[in-house]
This record gives structure tokens, C-alpha cells and sequence, in this order.
């Protein structure tokens, strides 16, 4: 004698993009405003400040403000530094910095 198993039917496998919804998700009212990245934060010390100031003077400013911390890296002044000099040779003129001397940087006008 032959032993049958009786098994269940297959159900329709759902694709992740048919279980996904399409709307984005409402802010809540009470969100958090978006943090400023280092460039932005030193872009607005550099418009308030009236003299070039080194990275590091940057960086310490944008701390006191409250604008922008570090996130635990080891140098975030040759981090934002190199952030700058990105910008600068990326958009040339159009850039927010200019480079006035050896480490300093002025907001462009």
C-alpha cells in the first residue's frame, strides 16, 4: 500500500515591491531640524567672522555654536580642509571659500 500525503495548495508569492508602500512618509510635526555638514557650518562662521580663519579655528568655532560637531574623527580640521579645497578647485569662482593664505580661508563675496 502506497502512503499519500496530502499537502496544502501553493499561495501567490508577493513581490517586496507590490508589499512596499509608494507615499512617502509625513514629517512629524516635531522633528528635529536637518544638521548642517561641515562645510555648510563653516561657510556660516566664515560669513559672521571679519578675518580668514584656519580650519581649526573653524572647526573650534562651529563647536562653540553649536552648529556642527565632530562625529569622533581624528582630524576633523584636515577633514574640512580637504572639503574646502574641493569645493574651491571643483567650482572655481563660484565657490563659497577662497584661499588667502598657507591653512586660511575667506568666505567669497
Amino acid at each position: 500500500m502506497k502512503k499519500t500525503t496530502k499537502t496544502a495548495p501553493k499561495k501567490p508569492v508577493k513581490s517586496k515591491a507590490a508589499t512596499k508602500s509608494t507615499a512617502m512618509p509625513k514629517p512629524a510635526a516635531d522633528a528635529k531640524p536637518k544638521k548642517l555638514s561641515a562645510l555648510n557650518a563653516a561657510a556660516k562662521v566664515l560669513a559672521d567672522a571679519k578675518e580668514p580663519m584656519a580650519c581649526k579655528e573653524l572647526i573650534e568655532a562651529m563647536e562653540k555654536k553649536g552648529l556642527w560637531t565632530s562625529p569622533g574623527g581624528k582630524t576633523p580640521a584636515a577633514t574640512l580642509y580637504s572639503a574646502i579645497l574641493r569645493e574651491i578647485n571643483a567650482k572655481g569662482k563660484e565657490a563659497r571659500f577662497k584661499k588667502t593664505d598657507r591653512g586660511h580661508f575667506a568666505i567669497n563675496a
